[in-house]
């Protein structure tokens, strides 16, 4: 899990706890990637806890609920170190929700494929714009700045998908009524 993997290399530098871990994660990566929920982060850090990869040390406070301080142990270690050493693969395919609309629109006709495919585009524009601004906002922050520029090409990736689509709209429509043809005589058949 990434995102166990992420606190695991936070805690390399020393002991923490959980909002200063969030602090930490949130000026490390900036906003691109999103907020890290702080019940999930603690959801993390018990599962951390429990697999003997983090250490937990609960410190009284006089004005102030006490605070758990976390520490990376040996095993910590060796799991972060193992996660570093082996490639990142997506698993189970590639899965995009604009996908599930084309075949949704496909199937509803050429001016529902006509509006998903518009107004995907203007989404993917505007977070082209929204991606540019933030490239300024975090210069000389070279992770943010590859995440940023990750997000970019990503989000151009896309953009490209839609041109595609556009580029062979029947092709689209066409397959969806020629699976329902199919589908409609093999019915017919069994029958």
């Amino acid at each position: 899990m990434p995102i166990q993997h992420a606190v695991l290399a936070l805690l390399e530098g020393g002991a923490s706890y959980g909002y200063e871990l969030r602090a930490q994660f949130k000026e490390s990566i900036g906003p691109q990637w999103g907020d890290l929920n702080i019940g999930h982060l603690y959801q993390v850090l018990d599962r951390l806890v429990r697999d003997g990869l983090v250490t937990r040390r609960e410190v009284e406070q006089t004005r102030r609920p006490d605070k758990n301080i976390y520490r990376l142990t040996k095993a910590g270690r060796a799991e972060l170190v193992g996660w570093l050493e082996a490639p990142f693969v997506r698993q189970g395919g590639y899965r995009d929700d604009f996908f599930l609309k084309l075949l949704a629109a496909s199937r509803l006709g050429s001016d529902y494929l006509d509006t998903v495919l518009r107004v995907q585009r203007e989404a993917y524009l505007g977070e082209l714009a929204s991606l540019a601004e933030l490239r300024q906002q975090h210069r000389g922050e070279p992770l943010v700045e590859l995440l940023i520029e990750a997000a970019i090409l990503h989000t151009e990736a896309n953009l490209r998908v839609v041109e595609l689509a556009e580029k062979a709209p029947r092709k689209l429509l066409r397959a969806s009524s020629t699976r329902e043809a199919a589908d409609d005589a093999a019915s017919k058949a069994a029958r």
